[in-house]
């Protein structure tokens, strides 16, 4: 093996680019100076924050899209504990990630030094792994193992934390080598298994979601579906894994999901998950399945066996990451006549219904016209991003997905999320529109990031749905406390002059129809773009309105 002489800052940054790696966030500390003199001539691109847990966002957000390892990396204590929201998110998203922390001196332990966390008891719920890097001649040791526990099995957030006099020594280590990828694969009788509870079904379903999918994975199964005629649903926030307008598509199972499609799950003889954990959200609280017997024969597909049987007990369990599943379905031949394709078109049909924006709405803006003029006006390919919030709803049940890795938004419902999600998606395909999505609430989270995209020359648009509410809380706060109204209610600053002031494009919507406009000069401007959209508040949710929510309560 190949031995070189360098401090642990520059083998930090050289295991990263024998890793790969071309671009990191971050939010800049002392606690790991000597990790960023070595970034200074790496040629790896630096995206600098304005707070911990946006640059972890931006790492999430990457490993999203590319299904490679996002870095972040950030200082000790406070520093870390902000980044730890991302962490929480790529831990449940299922999102490879690897924060690298600056750690105090070695010979401070245990004093509580300035800024001192024992990271392995606080990070132990939130990442795959934490480990601490004690001798600089490990370096490449333990960056390599993160990357692989990373991105193997249930892929996650690894956590390294880098104590400062380590990446000052200067030591000999070995050169940094990738790591190699893990990837697992169906068996030839696991196969058979699965083609022969599928040919035996009267009413299969199969629902998509997790991670581990590639841009051919997605145009395979599409043409899986179209042979075999069978109905295809996708889990929450995972809706750019099957184009919404394939004559399979059936609709997402994820919140408020479309009661026609909820009672076919339910009645389903044969449920396929294919890299879906179907865990809080798309299992509508655990009623779509029974735990742990399902009533449904269930056939499922992941690529960790602790997953599998941890909630559900298949019928079928089959270890295998979802593209290589989807790989081995190519050689499956589907019946003469299938007697699926009656079933499969009625629930295509409900979905065109359910995800048709209605007209009417309360208030001078309506955002079903202004969702009809979204879908008629972005390309296929355009990127959406979006935090939590009831407007969210407007997004996932009216935009028609159409293509893959066209969506960043995290499963977890972290608030927040969208901005920075947006700036890393642009950074990584700036040939293509980026649009996000935010509510009021929401879009303050993490809204200093818009300066991180007008500094790197992003140009993103934010839809800003402005109501003026924490609008989800204020819903369940009418339905269970009516009339009763605490702690929802918001005060914003201009979102117009914000942008202007951050040195971006600002626009305001009062009117339905002034949408289109001013969508179309936020795009012709080049710049880092908001649009307020000024929404009744009334307007909580496509079906219902907070009086409504009231009265019925």
């Amino acid at each position: 093996m190949k031995t070189v002489n360098r401090t642990g800052g520059q083998l930090i940054v050289e295991a990263l680019k024998a890793n790969g790696v071309k671009r990191i966030s971050c939010v800049p500390g002392e606690s790991y100076l000597a990790v960023l003199d070595a970034l200074y001539e790496s040629g790896i691109e630096v995206l600098v924050c304005r707070q911990e847990g946006g640059a972890a966002m931006m790492a999430d957000s990457w490993g999203r899209l590319t299904g490679e390892p996002g870095i972040c990396m950030v200082t000790r204590g406070p520093g870390a504990t902000n980044a730890s929201a991302g962490l929480h998110i790529a831990r449940q998203d299922s999102i490879p990630m690897i924060l690298f922390v600056g750690q105090i001196g070695r010979d401070m332990k245990e004093r509580e030094a300035f800024q001192e966390v024992e990271y392995r008891r606080a990070f132990t719920e939130f990442a795959k792994w934490v480990g601490e890097i004690d001798d600089a001649r490990r370096i490449p040791e333990f960056v390599t193992r993160a990357f692989a526990v990373a991105t193997s099995g249930r892929p996650g957030p690894v956590v390294l934390t880098l104590p400062e006099d380590m990446l000052v020594e200067e030591v000999e280590a070995v050169e940094a080598r990738a790591y190699m990828p893990v990837e697992s694969h169906p068996g030839k009788s696991q196969l058979a298994a699965f083609e022969a509870l599928l040919k035996n079904a009267e009413r299969p379903m199969f629902i998509l979601g997790g991670t581990r999918w590639s841009e051919e994975a997605h145009a395979d199964f599409a043409d899986f579906a179209s042979r075999f005629k069978v109905p295809v649903g996708c889990s929450f926030r995972r809706q750019m894994l099957f184009d919404h307008l394939h004559p399979s598509y059936a609709g997402d199972v994820g919140i408020g999901i479309n009661p026609v499609l909820a009672k076919a799950v339910k009645e389903a003889d044969l449920l396929v998950l294919l890299g879906s954990r179907m865990s809080e959200m798309p299992s509508s609280s655990y009623t779509l399945i029974d735990i742990p017997y399902p009533k449904q024969k269930l056939v499922h597909i992941f690529p960790d066996p602790e997953e599998l049987g941890r909630m559900y007990r298949p019928d079928l369990a089959i270890c295998a990451a979802p593209a290589e599943f989807v790989a081995a379905l190519k050689d499956l031949e589907p019946p003469a006549a299938p007697i699926w394709a009656e079933r499969k078109s009625a629930l295509h049909d409900a979905y065109l219904k359910w995800s048709t924006p209605p007209e009417a709405g309360p208030g001078p803006v309506r955002m079903g016209p202004i969702m009809q003029w979204i879908e008629e006006n972005m390309p296929d390919d355009a990127i959406f991003t979006n935090g939590a919030g009831n407007y969210a709803t407007w997004l996932h049940r009216f935009h028609r997905f159409r293509k893959y890795n066209t969506q960043s938004a995290p499963t977890s419902g972290s608030m927040g999320y969208g901005l920075p999600a947006a700036v890393a998606a642009k950074q990584l395909f700036p040939e293509r529109e980026v649009v996000c999505f935010a509510g009021d609430g929401c879009f303050m989270m993490h809204g200093q990031e818009f300066i991180t995209a007008v500094r790197y020359g992003l140009p993103i648009i934010t839809v800003l749905v402005n109501n003026g509410i924490y609008g989800t809380i204020r819903m369940h706060q009418e339905r269970e406390y009516p009339g009763r109204v605490s702690a929802t209610d918001l005060v914003n600053p201009d979102f117009v002059a914000y942008a202007r002031a951050f040195g971006g494009h600002g626009e305001l919507v009062e009117k339905t129809e002034e949408f289109g406009p001013a969508y179309e000069r936020a795009r012709a401007s080049g710049k880092p773009s908001i649009i307020e959209v000024r929404l009744d508040p009334e307007a909580i949710t496509p079906a219902r309105t907070l009086k409504q929510i009231r009265e019925k309560a």
